[in-house]
């Protein structure tokens, strides 16, 4: 970090200190264009490699791989890809990134500056009618996100639900600080970099919506 030198205005204010907190940044509407922006103000960020690869099991069923593997034919023969997604988060901040590479280390590392520069804040609560409690352990209303063919419904549950949503899709929740939600899926989820972007969507709609709430983060 010592031998970073920012290439931008933004990143410029927050090595000279004149930006303390990422939530400035957002309030200001100003894109963040370089992953270690979001390295300084925000230190004990978590990570998450989203499985979004699978092989074929033994006795069929598909065995979930950290990478997806793609080949194009070439006159020189056969050209692989290596595809990886990851999250980044910490509680009330989510970012998603996906990007390739010769090298699952390479994509993977690429994948995780992309989610950097593609982090948001996450608004949190207690919307659920059965609850009440006024604490952030789940969403403030219902909420729902789309990505190609898949629609996603989020809906804020009691505490001590827990997080009914897809395994690797609790992954991005536990990251971003929420342990109780109900959600219900329209469409093929077998693809979770598709199942990724519509969660990644309903977020980004969430914090569309103008609410008061005394719990709100």
């Amino acid at each position: 970090m010592v031998d970073w030198k920012p290439r931008t205005e933004l990143g410029k204010e927050v090595m000279e200190g004149k930006v303390k907190d990422i939530d400035e940044i957002f309030e200001r509407g100003v894109k963040i264009k370089e992953p270690e922006i979001v390295d300084i103000l925000l230190p004990d960020l978590g990570k998450e490699i989203i499985f979004i690869g699978g092989s074929p099991g033994k006795g069929g069923g598909i065995k979930r791989t950290s990478t997806r593997r793609t080949a194009r034919m070439h006159r020189s023969g056969r050209r692989f890809n290596i595809n990886a997604c990851v999250a980044v988060g910490r509680p009330g901040y989510i970012g998603i990134g996906k990007a390739s590479g010769t090298e699952h280390t390479v994509a993977i590392e690429k994948a995780t500056q992309h989610a950097k520069l593609n982090i948001i804040p996450i608004r949190r609560g207690c919307g659920s009618w059965e609850c009440g409690c006024k604490e952030h352990h789940s969403i403030p209303m219902k909420i729902s996100g789309k990505s190609g063919a898949l629609k996603l419904d989020l809906l804020p549950a009691p505490k001590g639900i827990g997080l009914c949503i897809g395994e690797e899709m609790k992954k991005i929740m536990r990251l971003a600080g929420i342990s109780d939600l109900w959600s219900k899926m329209f469409g093929d989820t077998r693809t979770r970099f598709s199942y990724t972007l519509a969660l990644f969507d309903a977020f980004k709609n969430l914090n569309k919506v103008k609410i008061e709430e005394p719990n709100e983060v």
